[in-house]
């Protein structure tokens, strides 16, 4: 393990690095955005941009790799994430960091589908779900510390936008004098709708409806909590105690959701995140602890049904397609988080800043509703035929190459049913 663990140490290390920027970045155009007057609509697109760079960066990541290779294709996508942030500061409009926020996201999918692909190629398949969770709390820790760096200095000033540009071009480092050889070409992503629905009507309907609340929030749970009167240290704390709520609640949700119909864990899930939801409507909370408490509900339940979901998916898809399962939830939810921001922009617009949390209850709600109508309609799937559950980063949208990262399929499926199926088996990631 150890020396698995040596093999890959600069690809940690790498992402690690980011992970820092992304999540820095993340947090000072919200803040700075508010003082430079931008509105909750201007704040929310951000958000948009950033999920469409996204999603796109995903689709064309692995044609820019095979052309240009993984090293000349890392390097500038962080040389490019790096330019976008300090543009950010130079170009202090809302169109521009639309386009700008749009470009890092591009970039940041780029990247880590890039890392991914090369810990996947460097680990042993027995030892890939612990160099996982490994790389799981090293994006974890390097995303808080992040987030927390933003008191390090004044957002009135150019420190955050320098600091935030200097590590994304300083990640490319440990990946540009790594010895380790070029990993096997990216896997491809093709989006099919109708297949992904017929497979499972409620992971695809979960993961659309928590695009839109998810992204929702991490675009302008910044604005609502300055909004609301926190401090800029409690601001911080607002964004990352969500999240480290929502890592540690994967561990019990997923032995529940192995123990018994996961539609059931599901509903339950969405149930308590409407409650927090409800919470911040109904309450109005303007103190810290109260805020706080609330956001680690939220936290600790809407980011525990993406892999509740992507489980339940794999449950009813074909054996040795959990790869393609996976690359399919995870593009709807891409489209999701396209809509979630711009909607909630236009609603604390208007509204206030409680209005955050209607697009979040809504969401909630309506994926609890449809939980309930297909449970009235199909059938659990049986005990012995159910797959695993992983635990998944919470906060950030993942990248196809990380259900390869995963393991492989075979390890998905219950004994009795395993096949060989290998990334080299999955060239083109299409959901069945």
């Amino acid at each position: 393990m150890v020396k698995s663990l040596q093999s890959v140490s600069a690809l940690l290390l790498g992402s690690a690095i980011l992970l820092f920027a992304g999540g820095l970045n993340g947090m000072i155009l919200p803040v700075r955005g508010g003082l430079e007057g931008f509105g909750a609509i201007a704040l929310g697109l951000l958000g948009t941009g950033w999920a469409i760079g996204y999603v796109a960066g995903c689709l064309a990541t692995p044609h820019l790799v095979a052309g240009i290779g993984h090293i000349r294709a890392f390097t500038l996508m962080s040389a490019l994430a790096g330019m976008a942030v300090l543009l950010s500061l130079l170009l202090i409009h809302p169109a521009a960091w639309f386009v700008l926020r749009a470009l890092s996201g591009f970039c940041f999918a780029g990247a880590a589908m890039i890392v991914e692909s090369w810990l996947n190629e460097r680990t042993e398949a027995r030892l890939r779900g612990k160099v996982f969770g490994i790389y799981t709390m090293v994006g974890l820790a390097a995303t808080t510390t992040g987030q927390m760096a933003l008191t390090f200095a004044p957002i009135e000033g150019h420190v955050l936008f320098v600091l935030a540009g200097a590590f994304y071009c300083i990640s490319l480092v440990p990946v540009a004098l790594t010895t380790s050889g070029a990993p096997q070409p990216l896997v491809m992503v093709r989006l099919d709708l109708a297949g992904l629905w017929r497979n499972s009507p409620v992971a695809v309907f979960a993961a659309f409806m928590l695009g839109i609340s998810n992204a929702s929030f991490f675009t302008l749970h910044v604005v609502y909590a300055e909004q609301v009167g926190l401090g800029l240290t409690v601001v911080a704390l607002f964004a990352a105690v969500p999240v480290m709520a929502g890592a540690l609640s994967q561990i019990p949700v997923g032995i529940l959701s192995d123990r018994m119909d996961r539609r059931i864990v599901l509903l339950g899930l969405c149930l308590l995140a409407a409650a927090a939801d409800a919470a911040f409507i109904f309450l109005a909370p303007h103190g810290q602890w109260t805020n706080l408490i609330a956001v680690a509900l939220f936290g600790a339940t809407s980011l525990a049904i993406y892999p509740v979901a992507m489980a339940h998916a794999n449950d009813h898809a074909a054996p040795g397609a959990f790869i393609q399962t996976s690359g399919g939830i995870l593009m709807v939810l891409g489209v999701g988080s396209i809509f979630g921001p711009l909607l909630a922009g236009v609603l604390m617009s208007a509204l206030g800043p409680q209005a955050l949390f209607y697009t979040t209850i809504v969401s909630h709600c309506a994926t609890a509703a449809f939980t309930i109508i297909r449970m009235m309609t199909s059938r659990a799937v049986p005990q012995e035929q159910k797959g695993a559950f992983h635990v998944t980063q919470p906060g950030r949208i993942s990248t196809p190459e990380m259900a390869v990262l995963i393991g492989d399929a075979a390890d998905m499926l219950p004994v009795g049913e395993r096949a060989a199926s290998g990334r080299d088996r999955h060239p083109l990631l299409q959901a069945a």
